[in-house]
């Protein structure tokens, strides 16, 4: 038997079946993307070339989900069932969130076709990519990923390491290629040409990037890099939407403006991660309630976020607020 054979059996077992979802083969839209007609309690997108209808709110890995406790992890455990009933359909994780993917585990192991299922690699080597692929796949309680993507890509050298001969864009290809993923993707919030530079050395199926209302006065990911993956028909993701709550909190912007901010642009769907049902409730009604702004209202938002720009952006090269 094949050492291909052999993985997949070991990670099938004891696992509930769980029949991938079915798509159609769909191109993303080039232009700002107003939310598709849907029969669904969220407005859906196609989330790029997978063809997968995506809600425009999707489920981050991190706030609750990658704390540990007791009441952690039962708030945790019904913050993802409550995301499930409310519409959500694309769930985030990563092996560094902490306990994340065991609590999507606890819910994956009843509830897994409901959804499409995103992990990543943080190791920048093939054998130790496929190690944390095998774990993730475990602790997810499933058989396979519909996304799996390299995490955190930063600078151009982390770049040509995932990329080199034994690197971990051979373990996304072979993984592919055995069918414990179906989709490739990669991430990245520090500098967006890296990313730019990534999907153009491969054709990656979805781009996970840094996208918020101040995003435009420092090392922008809505420029060249946003329209380069909209061009290519790539699923896009956003990240980082409120900045960990500092566009609330020192911008003095809603949530609700944070989140139209973003949806405005070509993205397929944002990933939010929730501390409360309560939080994660209201997060949906304003996917709900949703419409496109005109550019007149996303100027004044920017404008908003000028004179804090630089601590809502700790996260990018050459902040001058990088540890927070």
């Amino acid at each position: 038997m094949s050492e291909k054979v052999d993985r997949r059996s070991f990670l099938r077992a004891g696992l509930a079946g769980t029949a991938g979802l079915g798509l159609s083969l769909l191109g993303g839209a080039r232009q700002p993307l107003a939310a598709q007609p849907s029969d669904q309690k969220m407005p859906k997108r196609v989330l790029g070339r997978t063809g997968y209808s995506v809600a425009i709110f999707s489920l981050g890995g991190q706030s609750t989900l990658e704390h540990s406790s007791r009441v952690a992890r039962e708030m945790a455990v019904a913050i993802i069932n409550r995301a499930l009933d409310l519409g959500v359909n694309y769930c985030d994780t990563a092996p560094l969130y902490g306990p994340s993917q065991d609590y999507y585990g606890e819910v994956m192991k009843t509830r897994r076709k409901e959804v499409f299922l995103a992990s990543k690699t943080d190791d920048r080597s093939r054998d130790g990519s496929m190690r944390l692929l095998e774990n993730s796949l475990k602790r997810l309680q499933t058989d396979h990923l519909d996304l799996w993507q390299l995490h955190h890509v930063g600078s151009r050298a982390d770049l040509d390491s995932a990329f080199a001969k034994g690197g971990a864009l051979e373990a996304l290809v072979q993984a592919r290629e055995e069918k414990l993923v179906r989709y490739l993707g990669i991430t990245g919030h520090y500098d967006p040409a890296s990313l730019r530079e990534g999907i153009r050395r491969f054709d990656f199926d979805c781009v996970l990037m840094a996208l918020n209302a101040a995003d435009r006065h420092h090392l922008p990911f809505q420029e060249e890099l946003l329209q380069d993956a909209a061009r290519k028909k790539m699923g896009i993701i956003g990240m980082k939407v409120p900045a960990r709550g500092r566009l609330l909190q020192q911008a003095g912007l809603s949530m609700k403006e944070c989140v139209d901010y973003v949806w405005t642009l070509p993205v397929s769907t944002v990933i939010i991660g929730c501390d409360s049902v309560q939080q994660l409730e209201q997060n949906v009604s304003l996917a709900k309630g949703f419409k496109p702004l005109a550019p007149a209202a996303m100027a004044q938002i920017e404008r908003r976020t000028r004179e804090t720009a630089a601590t809502c952006a700790w996260y990018k090269r050459g902040s001058t607020d990088p540890w927070g």
